[in-house]
């Protein structure tokens, strides 16, 4: 997915984030905003796992989710 057609669907993005790393908060997704980096950040921090979990997490995310690809910084 595009950044603009990502920034499109956030609502709809977020709401999957949330099913999938559900101590994300709201202003961790505001945060996020389509940006892969922030986002292992966070689910690093918010459920306490290494930068390789979060990052193998976020990968099979994707894979299951192909319309959501995350903009890397």
């Amino acid at each position: 997915m595009n950044r603009d057609r990502l920034k499109g669907n956030w609502k709809q993005v977020k709401g999957k984030l949330k099913e999938q790393w559900g101590k994300l908060t709201d202003d961790d997704l505001d945060v996020i905003a389509g940006k892969r980096d922030q986002l292992l950040g966070r689910i690093q921090e918010r459920h306490g796992i290494a930068k390789d979990e979060a990052e193998r997490q976020v990968d099979a995310f994707e894979r299951g989710n192909p319309d959501y690809k995350f903009e890397k910084d």
